[in-house]
């Protein structure tokens, strides 16, 4: 065969945990893929991948992909056929369920992949149990409840709208890292006039697209976004008609005028001045957009945060307009029906921000095996150690994974899953509104999809008939708003989806108007002395949360404090970053442009390198939603 008859190309999208969702182009040759590239007729990817996709195929290759089910025997995992691996799960699984109930089972699912494909697997826990399934969101579940408490709903405007905003404002949004592909179109709004605000304690690259940038203290966004509500009423910047369209218009008006604009400032640790600026640029023109960043919400307020931005929007009538709106999410799932999935009513929930600590105290019956699906619970979430202790001593623990991370390490099974370039899928994405497919561009001897996991294990436990379809007829099954043969043409636009959010400022709600927020949310603590600093581990340009591309680092963790707040230790020295629950080892990065109460590590690492920031934070919820208050763990340096 020649090179040239040797040499495809095959599109696909990315199915991880990002806003993005890109289209990529994958370039094969001799049965192996040699690149990767944006898809330049993806009206949101324009031909260009973010570095963690860029530099996929580092883990496409990597040495240490798994290749065939591991079992562990006498204390260590050892190779083993899928038969025996898939054997000893329907044997095990189907003996706990009758000797104490489905519930003794907990399904874990999380978004390592956004496949809607892996719905499937939930169907299927539900069609042996129902099993013992999650709740509450670690990603989003306070913005999330803060939404649907707003407007009844949660969406956002189209993302080319933004276009047609006079002013934005990034409150708590890195676009740079968490949404490159917005850049564009930042960049054209900006052509056309749009003035844009940062909103964010944290100094990134986003202060460079701004021609404002507000820092508050960690948490202090509510008073910020109360502040500025009390001048854009002063100022006569609000919708002389918002009461036609918000329920409780005279409460947040007293609410925000509970104390004075200083006040306000003073519990925000930002100037008037700042507020003031921030209110004209807002208010002044309209219509005016704020996205919402997603890391801002996980914190003890983080709930209230958004609902104080929604306000916003809603006083001034920003919302329901062309330009405007209060963007936090696209509705990924909009054109998709699995409301097949849940055959009954879970029997138990456990809440996955407090993921260790609920599997340790359930009981009636106690959690005898878990299921690990898309996830890496050690690393991801709040208290590895609490994590680790659940699932040491859990009788089977079955993780499926492509690497052996820090969860996998743990597991009485471990399944070989195939990566975004070997899956069989379709994507909606929650950074924009458009559809994509997952193709298998290559396939790895010994990897299998989700779904065949799930195909092999029903057919192993009375269920092979139901599960008999190819993935095609289910991704058929799922895609209800638009053609699956035209999504597997090019990338399609939900036809579902609106162009302009709740258009015409109608609501979802009980009275079809907004919901505006009447109940003060608890100020957010002062650091003591003992730990002066906030711990916030931020997503990075180099991993997709746990997934490092191309490689995670096995230097320290570099945790990025103001010189003034180093505690003497110089720049590039070796110091412990410790909380009231662990410590970590970490390189001291001084960077001025920081506030003086925080320390900033990157998101993700494995513990088996010592760089999990998650081994020193502590499980805490969200005020509404059950998400995770991640950013509220303080922290000092010290001395090794």
């Amino acid at each position: 065969m020649s090179t040239r008859e040797a040499s495809t190309v095959v599109r696909t999208s990315c199915n991880r945990d990002c806003p993005d969702a890109c289209g990529i182009l994958a370039h094969v040759e001799g049965g192996r893929i040699t690149r990767l590239q944006g898809d330049p007729a993806h009206p949101v990817t324009r031909g260009f991948l973010c570095y963690r996709t860029d530099q996929f195929l580092h883990r496409q290759y990597s040495p240490e992909r798994l290749t065939t089910p591991l079992i562990r025997r006498d204390g260590a995992l050892t190779p083993a056929s899928w038969d025996e691996a898939l054997d000893l799960c329907a044997r095990t699984l189907t003996k706990m369920r009758a000797e104490s109930g489905p519930a003794s089972i907990f399904h874990y699912r999380s978004g390592g992949s956004l496949g809607l494909m892996k719905h499937v697997t939930d169907h299927f826990f539900s069609h042996f149990g129902p099993v013992t399934v999650k709740r509450g969101d670690i990603c989003g579940g306070a913005g999330d409840a803060a939404q649907l408490a707003d407007f009844g709903d949660e969406d956002a405007n189209d993302l080319h709208d933004l276009v047609n905003a006079k002013a934005i404002v990034l409150w708590g949004k890195n676009p740079h890292t968490s949404s490159p592909h917005l850049l564009p179109v930042l960049a054209e709004a900006r052509k056309r006039g749009a003035r844009v605000a940062l909103v964010d304690p944290v100094a990134h690259r986003g202060v460079g697209l701004a021609s404002l940038h507000v820092q508050p203290r960690p948490g202090g966004d509510v008073a910020l976004a109360f502040a500025v509500a009390q001048t854009l009423f002063a100022r006569g910047y609000t919708h002389p008609d918002a009461a036609r369209w918000c329920d409780h218009l005279d409460a947040f008006r007293a609410l925000v005028h509970a104390r004075t604009v200083a006040q306000w400032a003073l519990e925000a640790d930002v100037t008037v001045a700042a507020v003031e600026a921030l209110a004209e640029l807002y208010g002044r023109e309209a219509p005016a957009a704020i996205l919402v960043g997603w890391g801002m919400q996980r914190r003890a307020n983080g709930s209230a945060i958004v609902r104080a931005l929604d306000a916003l929007g809603l006083i001034t009538g920003n919302v329901g307009v062309a330009g405007g709106g209060v963007s936090f999410y696209f509705r990924r799932r909009g054109a998709f029906d699995t409301s097949f999935v849940d055959v009954a009513p879970p029997p138990r929930t456990l809440s996955e921000p407090l993921f260790g600590r609920e599997i340790l105290a359930a009981s009636d019956p106690p959690v005898r095996a878990v299921w690990v699906t898309a996830g890496n619970p050690v690393a991801m979430l709040p208290d590895s150690y609490a994590a680790i202790r659940a699932l040491e001593t859990r009788e089977f623990v079955v993780v499926v994974d492509s690497v052996l991370t820090d969860t996998a390490r743990l597991a009485t099974v471990v399944l070989p899953a195939a990566t975004m370039l070997e899956d069989d899928d379709v994507v909606g994405a929650y950074g924009h509104h458009y559809l994509n497919v997952v193709r298998p561009v290559v396939r790895t001897d010994g990897a299998r999809t989700d779904y065949e996991i799930t195909q092999g294990l029903a057919a192993r436990v009375g269920l092979g008939d139901h599960f008999a379809g190819d993935a095609r007829s289910w991704k058929a099954r799922m895609l209800t708003g638009a053609s699956l043969d035209d999504v597997e043409r090019a990338p399609v636009r939900n036809p579902r989806a609106p162009r302009v959010a709740f258009e015409g400022r109608v609501f979802a709600t009980d009275t079809g108007r907004a919901k505006l927020m009447t109940d003060a949310p608890i100020a957010p603590a002062p650091t003591a002395e003992a730990y002066p600093l906030l711990l916030h581990a931020l997503s990075t340009p180099a991993s997709q949360s746990s997934q490092w591309s191309p490689a995670e680092p096995d230097a320290h963790v570099e945790a990025r404090v103001h010189p003034e707040s180093a505690g003497g230790f110089a720049d590039g020295a070796l110091a412990t970053l410790r909380s009231a629950l662990g410590a970590m080892t970490v390189t001291v990065r001084h960077d001025a442009s920081q506030r003086r109460d925080v320390a900033l590590v990157p998101k993700g690492g494995s513990l088996a390198r010592g760089r999990c920031a998650n081994a020193i934070t502590q499980a805490r919820l969200t005020d509404a939603g059950e998400g995770a208050a991640l950013y509220e763990e303080p922290v000092r340096l010290e001395a090794l």
